[in-house]
């Protein structure tokens, strides 16, 4: 009780990449910080989301969508894990959420789950979400061999 954690340098060095990437929404600058094996877990499906490439395109067209977007507090467990508390606007609705991120040993990001409420914010996220790249992320989860 009462330890103080920090991140392993690699993942810090990622972490602060990340913070670059929501500030300037560079794609290329994003593909460098995340694993090849990366599986992101949406708020919105069940079954986990393989694969570098729909990360980018989740990942770049969320903060497309966000307004205000800014963190708050950041919790670390252990040298490889940490926790983002966020909020943001999309429209009408005002949102806070958490991103919950795994760095493996190279620093890379390995996986990345989101979390949002209230249920009106995410449901407003996610009709944005699938207006914009609804078909693409589907050809994506299908080439990585998942159904839903």
């Amino acid at each position: 009780m009462g330890e103080i954690h920090e991140l392993a340098p690699l993942p810090q060095r990622t972490l602060d990449g990340w913070h670059r990437f929501v500030a300037s929404g560079d794609r290329d600058l994003l593909a460098s910080l995340l694993s090849e094996h990366i599986v992101f877990r949406s708020p919105f499906v069940q079954s986990p989301i393989p694969g570098r490439p729909a990360t980018l395109l989740v990942l770049t067209t969320v903060v497309q969508i966000f307004e205000n977007f800014r963190y708050h507090r950041s919790f670390i467990a252990g040298s490889h894990d940490v926790a983002l508390e966020f909020s943001a606007n999309i429209g009408k609705w005002q949102l806070k959420g958490i991103d919950l991120i795994k760095f493996n040993d190279a620093g890379e990001m390995l996986e990345f789950e989101v979390m949002v409420r209230p249920i009106k914010a995410l449901a407003a996220l996610g009709e944005e979400m699938g207006n914009r790249i609804g078909p693409q992320l589907s050809q994506l989860k299908q080439a990585a061999g998942v159904l839903r």
